[in-house]
């Protein structure tokens, strides 16, 4: 749809409306009014929703209907439904401009006027049965003091729906499971008046119109779906259209779609964020025809599965980024990511992060793409994405692949197919990756896993896996080692190895979360928590070689660009990009001061929140540079039983090595700082010299190196730092 038909139909949809305006609001339905109900142990018949319905054997009671969390003045017994009916009468319909329904809901629901739906959350598409259980978990908010959903009515639907005289306001409510704590029903029914006449009862204390959303300094994007509700599954089409007149120039909401004009499919995602009213979605840009479409959405490459993502519960709307920020300038890839305000279907949404969707791509995790046919050779071997995370009911069945031995005390670690999906897998591909997946735990917790050869390291690229343990643990992310990670397996002619990554979902890390206690603070690792990471990144750190290469890159990366200034500044400068927007986030959304879960922090303003964040890091990195696991110092070997002397050191060309132990020394081996081999060759003399030069016979670059002598069962002996100058 061009953006000139857009803007002609939303002028034809108001009618006269576009000559009027909204004088004040007042509240028509109260949740505290007298509501008829019917409680959901059996269906209320094909017609409750309707006006001509004959409710008069339903029960009467005081809204809300339901049980649990104290908010519910007709309380009921645990159930599955709850069906609501009230009419209302209007005696002023003619000045009556805009409209306005408000649920506070557990778990999911679906409102209807006069018969025809109006509102949708959280619930399956299609009629819904009394003992069907909504489609998600979604907390009520007026009982934290948090103003509930609202759900803005089009005019489309006041000019055709809304009548003079009486009207039938019908909503079902339903329950995630039977055994839930908790069922709430709360709706209010609010009118936008044209002239200063008062009619109906004040607006409640937390009540806030439509925000009057006009232009931005960030990018907007425009989203449409002819008056749909957006569900979580399965996706709907809709219309995308995104004004950005380049960098210093204002985004104004009636400019030209500059950037993106054209069909999408869209749904909402997330798991526990789903209970927020600020939802995240899922978009895919499409032809006309519903084909797939890679488009270059604000500058990132092309590609046609992106993510709109809602920061909420964290208010600085900064955590995800910062942690993408840092992967990037650790050299791996990171979702790119771009803020934008966004409206749909008329209504502000607030400040957004509009982020690639992790998948294989050239321009996203650029391994070779795993097509149908390969099913054997080389070409079974990789262009694989898995996943560790929560299981979603719509998933391809996880699955484990027990390593043997099982470590004493450690559960089976529960993987998904990610891209591919499971459904796109053949047989063939699916049994080649989780076998592969079962010998590199195999060889994870087997006795001899530290050895280079045939340990853990065969299957696992070490840098990757220290990076990503080191972001985490420095954003002590709550969810690190046991949710939202990833993990991807090239082929095998493309190195083999499975990388960790890309870095996902940090909304609570650094210091936003209230429910652990080693999250919440600075001291402590999160990986080191049995009960909530899986043993992998226990089990690397319980060997020394990668301890050590961990500590390493630390001091490597905290002497390079990884400094405090580094953070202070980064966070400084994304902050001043949201400074303006975040004040209509914030007006939309008016959470600040206002506990969210799990905030441990609830600021007054923005600054406060940005200030906790810098202060939390700061005082993460102090205990980090405090108390890495590794030992990244000069080891000079004062044990008798191996000591190990290099000379000169720092050296230019050559240095010379004299080992000293009684021990059988079977191997010395030179490695980078990530822990990449640079030469290996057997001892058979106790004093030996390196050339700086690597296996292939290329003098190595000047910088730090690791020299480390094992023993005959591949065991290390004794490590000592090598530094080779210009």
């Amino acid at each position: 749809m061009s953006r000139l038909l857009w803007i002609v139909g939303l002028v034809l949809l108001s009618g006269a409306a576009a000559a009027q305006t909204v004088n004040h609001w007042e509240t028509v339905v109260y949740d505290s009014m007298q509501w008829r109900y019917w409680v959901g142990t059996s269906n209320p018949g094909a017609t409750w929703n309707t006006v001509s319905f004959n409710d008069a054997a339903w029960p009467v009671g005081r809204g809300g209907v339901g049980y649990g969390d104290g908010d519910d003045r007709t309380v009921i017994s645990p159930v599955l439904s709850v069906f609501l009916r009230k009419k209302f009468t209007l005696t002023n319909r003619d000045k009556i401009l805009d409209a306005l329904l408000h649920v506070d809901y557990d778990d999911g629901f679906i409102a209807y006027l006069n018969g025809v739906e109006i509102a949708r959350a959280v619930m399956p598409t299609g009629t819904v049965a009394f003992n069907q259980p909504s489609a998600g978990l979604h907390e009520a908010l007026l009982y934290q003091n948090q103003a509930p959903e609202g759900f803005l009515l089009k005019a489309t639907q006041i000019n055709s729906l809304l009548v003079a005289g009486e009207n039938t306001l019908a909503v079902q409510v339903h329950n995630d499971n039977i055994n839930s704590s908790d069922l709430s029903s709360r709706v209010f029914f609010s009118v936008g008046i044209t002239d200063n006449s008062q009619t109906y009862l004040p607006t409640p204390a937390w009540f806030t119109g439509p925000f009057a959303f006009t232009s931005s300094n960030l990018p907007v994007m425009v989203i449409t779906t002819q008056g749909q509700p957006i569900p979580d599954d399965p996706r709907i089409p809709a219309h995308l259209g995104i004004i950005d007149n380049g960098p210093g120039n204002r985004n104004t909401l009636t400019d030209p779609f500059t950037n993106y004009d054209g069909r999408i499919n869209i749904e909402t995602r997330g798991e526990s964020s789903q209970m927020f009213p600020k939802k995240s979605y899922s978009i895919e840009t499409q032809t006309e025809t519903g084909a797939n479409f890679n488009a270059a959405l604000l500058g990132m490459p092309p590609e046609n599965d992106w993510v709109l993502y809602a920061p909420y519960t964290d208010k600085t709307m900064l955590r995800d980024v910062l942690a993408f920020q840092l992967g990037q300038d650790l050299g791996h890839y990171a979702p790119r990511y771009r803020f934008v305000e966004l409206v749909i279907n008329d209504d502000y949404k607030g400040v957004y992060v509009l982020m690639e969707k992790i998948k294989r791509d050239k321009n996203r995790v650029d391994i070779a793409e795993l097509q149908p046919q390969d099913l054997s050779g080389d070409e079974v071997t990789g262009g694989y994405v898995l996943r560790i995370d929560k299981i979603d009911g719509n998933d391809y069945p996880a699955w484990t692949a027990t390593p043997t031995p099982m470590l004493p005390n450690e559960q089976d670690v529960r993987l998904q197919y990610f891209d591919p999906a499971g459904e796109e897998l053949a047989d063939a591909q699916r049994n080649y990756i989780r076998t592969h997946l079962q010998t590199f735990q195999s060889a994870l917790t087997t006795a001899n896993f530290t050895n280079h050869q045939t340990g853990y390291r065969k299957y696992l690229d070490v840098p990757s896996a220290v990076d990503f343990i080191l972001v985490n643990e420095l954003g002590k992310n709550v969810d690190a080692f046991l949710f939202s990670t990833y993990l991807y397996k090239a082929k095998d002619s493309d190195g083999g190895k499975l990388f960790m990554g890309p870095l996902w979902d940090f909304n609570l890390a650094f210091g936003n979360v209230d429910y652990l206690a080693n999250a919440q603070f600075a001291p402590g690792w999160m990986y080191a928590d049995q009960g909530r990471s899986i043993y992998w990144f226990r089990r690397m750190v319980q060997d020394p070689d990668f301890a050590t290469s961990m500590t390493c890159r630390w001091v490597t990366l905290r002497s390079g660009f990884m400094t405090n200034a580094y953070f202070m500044n980064t966070i400084d400068s994304l902050a001043a990009v949201l400074q303006e927007a975040q004040v209509r986030n914030f007006q939309r959304w008016p959470i600040l001061g206002t506990y969210v879960w799990p905030n441990q922090f609830i600021g007054q303003t923005y600054a406060q929140e940005i200030g906790f964040l810098k202060q939390w890091i700061l005082e993460r990195l102090v205990w980090m540079d405090n108390n890495m696991p590794g030992n990244c110092a000069v080891v000079t070997g004062t044990e008798p039983e191996a000591k190990v002397e290099v000379f000169p050191n720092p050296f230019q060309q050559s240095v010379r090595i004299r080992i000293n132990s009684h021990l059988k020394i079977n191997t010395m081996q030179v490695v980078d700082l990530m822990g990449r081999e640079v030469i290996r060759q057997s001892v058979t003399a106790f004093e030996l010299e390196w050339d700086g030069r690597d296996a292939a016979g290329t003098a190595v670059a000047p910088g730090m190196y690791l020299l480390r002598v094992l023993s005959s069962n591949g065991a290390l002996l004794k490590q000592v730092k090598l530094i080779k100058t210009f």
